[in-house]
């Protein structure tokens, strides 16, 4: 009976010693062992990390910014047009004026050429023009002499020839841009150069 009894404790024992080193984890299976690392199948991608990742150079050489010019590059945009002249009102004005003139007995004449300067109706000194006095009082009293020849509205120029001379009037009446050219190829054209005797001188004339 006792050895029976003593056999029992021993395998109790023995029993008790196996779970000791084998702890259950609560599902029926071993724990594993303190250390280990569970690694899942196909988790794992040995070598992902690759050398060089930096895209290299292509050489291409940079896009410019929308609406700028590369520095090679050439402009080929046309300059703008300066801004054409208004005509001059009639009637009297201020008589301030700073005009290059130049006539010709014929267009591919000898150029006669004069500068007058005027302020308040009056010639300054560096005029030179026959008869600048006379020219300054006329742009005063109505500088739309100097405008170019146009037809009233509904009336056609008569079709006569008064000669081949031609004149150029360039400057700046009362603050406004002039350049007008002047010719005697029909009634409008011969009107408007006697309107403008005084100021195209004494190479122009009256006709």
């Amino acid at each position: 009976m006792r050895k029976q009894l003593i056999s029992v404790l021993l395998a109790l024992a023995a029993t008790g010693g196996l779970a000791a080193c084998t702890p259950n984890n609560g599902t029926g299976q071993p724990s594993a062992t303190p250390g280990a690392t569970s690694t899942s199948p196909g988790t794992s991608s040995p070598g992902t990390s690759s050398p060089g990742t930096g895209t290299p150079s292509t050489g291409t050489p940079s896009t410019p910014t929308p609406g700028s010019t590369p520095p090679d590059a050439e402009t080929t945009v046309p300059a703008p047009a300066p801004p054409s002249a208004s005509p001059l009102p009639s009637g009297p004005g201020a008589g301030d004026a700073e005009l290059s003139i130049t006539v010709k007995a014929s267009k591919d004449g000898k150029a006669v050429n004069y500068t007058l300067v005027c302020k308040d109706g009056a010639p300054m000194a560096e005029s030179q023009h026959p008869n600048a006095a006379a020219a300054c009082t006329a742009l005063k009293n109505n500088a739309a002499i100097v405008n170019a020849a146009a037809p009233p509205k509904g009336i056609s120029c008569t079709q006569q020839y008064g000669g081949p001379q031609v004149a150029m009037v360039t400057g700046e009446v009362n603050g406004t841009p002039v350049e007008t050219s002047f010719a005697l190829r029909d009634g409008c054209q011969i009107g408007a150069w006697n309107a403008a005797k005084d100021i195209l001188g004494a190479a122009g004339g009256a006709l």
